[in-house]
């Protein structure tokens, strides 16, 4: 069965993911040239820095999800298709879906990230994630949950585990969302909940390196855990978690920590799809790419955003998985399919490094500019800025900003809410 899609006497180019790469393709590339199909398992975008908001009852869900087809109805010849790609025939220039299957001239994989457990499949079993939007709804249901359930547990021991929070991971992810469930602990669910004794929910944020945020600077580190630290979080580095069985966490050097939810940020790898060879696939799961974004050996298959790891000298480990490489790689690929198309030269990608931000709570954000350093108010204020205006969509621009307003000016977060309580993995 084949995906009905229209056909043209234009060369198709086929998207798989609506993230932050893809969308940046489809306003790019030239449609007076190309037919282009979107392929996405989901019907919208997700703006993935802020799901951790959704997931502390900061924000709504649809302040951070666009639909894609209100996206394209602005660009002609470009198609979406709600479905999951399989399988790459790249001999056949074909591609097999949960819907049907499709024949491509060009295909554009802008598939993300997913979390990376390492092999350890209890730790998949057990703790939660925050790769897309069911799963920060997730986050958000077990948390509150566990604190009504908190509420009528008589054994101080039991009750402070449904209390406690660990975090896996000390990178942006991991840093931020223990900012916000500090912030939470202080001016929300102390109010929510007058008969818990608040000093019993205990934030541990666990780092297997020496610092946290080891992709920003040492100043950014230093600051972030002095800001988290004052904050109520308990911050251990070097410290690798070893399991979790979901009533206790384990750590390599031998240390238990009693608690219901793990958080998990300690690690990604790219969202790959069966098909092409294993050679192509290199260490963290990610294509190997060369500097047009082209896989080699397949002229007509680009790559962009996480999945993607071009491996030089100067980025030995690839360029870092973030929105801006993904959306300077979707522009740059929309010019060389032309370019491709017409025989004419590639141009090479060159990453334009704006910076690294990341925000630890009320008035609270590092910064590193270029050479540039910074921390404080003036950084969080920058952060609220650039997110906000990265957001898609004026309407989601607006309730974020209100949003944002109304947490700030009134201490509180609406939105907690238990509408799909969470029952467990199964």
């Amino acid at each position: 069965m084949n995906i009905n899609v229209p056909s043209s006497a234009l060369p198709r180019v086929v998207v798989i993911g609506g993230g932050f790469a893809g969308l940046s393709l489809i306003k790019h590339v030239d449609q007076n040239e190309f037919q282009v199909v979107l392929l996405d398992r989901n019907n919208y975008h997700t703006f993935q820095p802020l799901l951790y908001e959704v997931a502390t009852s900061g924000l709504e869900v649809g302040s951070i999800a666009y639909p894609l087809r209100r996206y394209i109805k602005h660009f002609k010849n470009v198609f979406f298709r709600m479905a999951e790609v399989n399988k790459i025939d790249a001999e056949k220039k074909e591609l097999c879906t949960s819907i049907g299957c499709i024949r491509y001239d060009y295909l554009v994989i802008a598939t993300g990230s997913e979390s990376n457990f390492f092999g350890n499949k209890l730790l998949e079993q057990k703790s939660m994630q925050m790769k897309n939007i069911p799963q920060a709804l997730d986050i958000r249901s077990i948390l509150l949950q566990n604190f009504e359930e908190a509420t009528h547990i008589e054994d101080l021991e039991k009750r402070k585990a449904y209390m406690t929070f660990v975090i896996a991971g000390g990178g942006p992810t991991g840093v931020e969302m223990a900012g916000a469930l500090a912030e939470l602990k202080k001016h929300v669910l102390a109010k929510d909940y007058p008969e818990l004794n608040i000093s019993n929910m205990e934030i541990y944020l666990l780092e297997g390196s020496n610092r946290l945020l080891g992709v920003m600077s040492e100043q950014a580190s230093k600051k972030a855990y002095d800001y988290l630290s004052r904050m109520g979080v308990e911050i251990w580095l070097n410290t690798f978690l070893k399991n979790f069985d979901g009533e206790k966490v384990y750590t390599n050097d031998g240390r238990e920590i009693n608690a219901k939810i793990l958080l998990w940020s300690a690690g990604v790898k790219g969202a790959t799809i069966q098909g092409l060879p294993g050679s192509t696939i290199i260490h963290g799961n990610r294509y190997h790419i060369n500097s047009y974004n082209q896989i080699e050996g397949f002229e007509n298959i680009f790559v962009a955003g996480d999945v993607a790891a071009f491996i030089s000298n100067t980025t030995p480990k690839g360029h870092p998985m973030v929105a801006s490489v993904a959306m300077q790689q979707g522009k740059l690929i929309a010019k060389n399919l032309l370019k491709l198309k017409r025989k004419e030269p590639l141009i090479e990608f060159k990453y334009f490094d704006k910076g690294s931000m990341a925000t630890i709570g009320r008035n609270k954000a590092v910064a590193d500019i270029g050479k540039i350093k910074f921390q404080g108010m003036l950084a969080w204020l920058i952060w609220l800025f650039i997110h906000l205006m990265a957001i898609i969509g004026f309407r989601n621009k607006v309730f974020t900003f209100f949003d944002w307003f109304w947490n700030y000016i009134s201490y509180d977060r609406t939105l907690r809410l238990i509408i799909r309580p969470f029952k467990g993995k199964e």
